[in-house]
């Protein structure tokens, strides 16, 4: 596990870095939360660490255990494909809004987001590149949604997006972005783009499914092979 975290944290920031550790594996699937632990690693109290971890329940990250305590929640296949089908078929929903509400503001947006990924192979280190092109990758894909004008349907996306973060993380942690995998991203973000610039719904909607979808076989191999069975 990973040293604990030095300075005491305001209740957003302990919410955050604790959804992060378990989005990024730090806490595997299926383990137990022990308090004693938490207040050691996150430098807080058992009062805010009961808040967060009861916000990370209702986000189906933490799984409350009557009388004792907290686990991670399991990670499945059944689950991933659920959450994936669920996505890919809101993210089109939304895009096919977008398409008919969005302006040219939101084209130019899009534009520009789209171009700022693309510059992601400057950055240096695999490391890097990995944070950089995911904080990208969201970005670009959140300035295509935005067109749909509806806040609850974003609210709806963000869940989704926050529930499908832990098996994302195998798959980009498996790929480490090779360069075969950002071009192949690459061309499949050139293709959406052309498609909404387009205003051709059809395809761009067909575009969005299966670019969602793309990581799903990874992401079952890397469970099946996982050893320990701790999903």
């Amino acid at each position: 596990m990973a040293e604990p975290h030095s300075k005491l944290k305001a209740p957003h920031d302990l919410y955050a870095t604790v959804k992060r550790d378990i989005i990024q594996g730090i806490f595997a699937p299926g383990q137990k939360l022990v308090m004693s632990t938490l207040k050691e690693r996150y430098r807080s109290g058992v009062g805010p660490m009961r808040e967060v971890l009861s916000q990370l329940v209702a986000e189906h990250l933490v799984i409350a255990v009557n009388q004792k305590g907290y686990r991670v929640a399991p990670m499945s296949i059944e689950e991933m494909h659920d959450i994936y089908d669920a996505r890919a078929n809101l993210e089109a929903m939304i895009l096919q809004l977008a398409i008919e509400r969005g302006d040219d503001s939101w084209e130019a947006m899009i534009l520009a987001r789209a171009h700022t990924l693309s510059k992601v192979v400057e950055v240096q280190t695999q490391e890097q590149m990995l944070q950089v092109w995911d904080d990208r990758h969201k970005a670009f894909h959140a300035s295509i949604a935005s067109g749909c004008r509806s806040k609850h349907l974003m609210q709806l996306r963000s869940q989704l997006l926050d529930q499908s973060e832990r098996y994302r993380h195998l798959w980009l942690k498996s790929t480490v972005l090779s360069p075969d995998a950002v071009e192949t991203k690459r061309i499949e973000h050139e293709k959406l783009v052309r498609a909404i610039l387009e205003r051709d719904a059809p395809l761009a909607t067909t575009l969005m499914r299966d670019h969602l979808l793309t990581p799903l076989p990874i992401i079952t191999e890397i469970i099946r092979s996982s050893r320990s069975n701790d999903f």
